[in-house]
Parts: C-alpha cells; sequence; structure tokens
C-alpha cells in the first residue's frame, strides 16, 4: 500500500516538474520592466572608442552589449540591457553576465562559449557583441 502511495506522490511531483519546463513562468518579452520613458540604447557609434550592438529579442527578453575598444583591442563588453523581470532571470543572469564579460574581454570577441543555464542570454549577448564589433570603427 505505501509504495503505490509513493509511486503517486513521485507521479505527481515528476508531472509538477514537467509542467514547469514545458511552460516557463517568465513572460518579460514586454519591456515591462524598464522604467518608463527610458528607451532603449541605439545600435551604432555612441562615442570613440564605444559601440553599442543592437538589442536583441531573446525567448525572455532585451539583451544589448556595449562594446569599448582602443584601436582594435577590445577594453569592456558590458551588456547594458538583459531580462531582470523575474526572480529567476535576476538569479541566472547575475552569474551569466559576468562570466560572458570576462570571455568577450578575454578572447577580444572571438570566441565567447555559452554559459549553462544561459543559452537564450548567451545567444543574444553573442549576436548583440558581434554586431557591435562589425560596425565601422
Amino acid at each position: 500500500m505505501s509504495a503505490r502511495r509513493n509511486a503517486v506522490v513521485m507521479s505527481s511531483s515528476g508531472l509538477a516538474i514537467g509542467l514547469m519546463f514545458l511552460y516557463p513562468t517568465s513572460t518579460n518579452r514586454t519591456e515591462s520592466h524598464r522604467k518608463p520613458g527610458v528607451p532603449l540604447a541605439s545600435s551604432g557609434v555612441v562615442s570613440v572608442g564605444v559601440r553599442n550592438g543592437p538589442a536583441i529579442d531573446t525567448r525572455y527578453g532585451l539583451v544589448q552589449v556595449q562594446v569599448r575598444r582602443s584601436g582594435r583591442r577590445v577594453l569592456s563588453a558590458k551588456a547594458i540591457d538583459f531580462p531582470v523581470a523575474s526572480g529567476r532571470d535576476r538569479e541566472i543572469n547575475s552569474v551569466a553576465i559576468p562570466i560572458l564579460e570576462r570571455e568577450a574581454v578575454a578572447s577580444q570577441g572571438r570566441r565567447v562559449d555559452t554559459v549553462s543555464g544561459a543559452t537564450y542570454t548567451s545567444d543574444g549577448y553573442r549576436r548583440s557583441l558581434q554586431a557591435a564589433l562589425d560596425a565601422a570603427p
């Protein structure tokens, strides 16, 4: 009897976990987390040596990178926009963004690997970074 009850409890727990992956709770595809009246940073040249990549729309929100260069050398690659609408977004990106920024500078933008658990953010970061690097000097 108790083995059967344990199987029912475990199967319903498995169902709940499966549904969490099937139906993600983050719905920040809108820009509801932005301050009213603050537009996205524009793509292209901001000042000498600083370029913004385009804002890339990912499954969980927009990702945009700002690159600071000296000649052809990448000094920094800072994420200026990324998903923060839910607690899970903040948790994931508080770990992933610093890793992506370090890798971008260390590899000079040539090879930035996907951060485990932050696939969409990593993809958006790489695409925005590459566009900023491709912009004319």
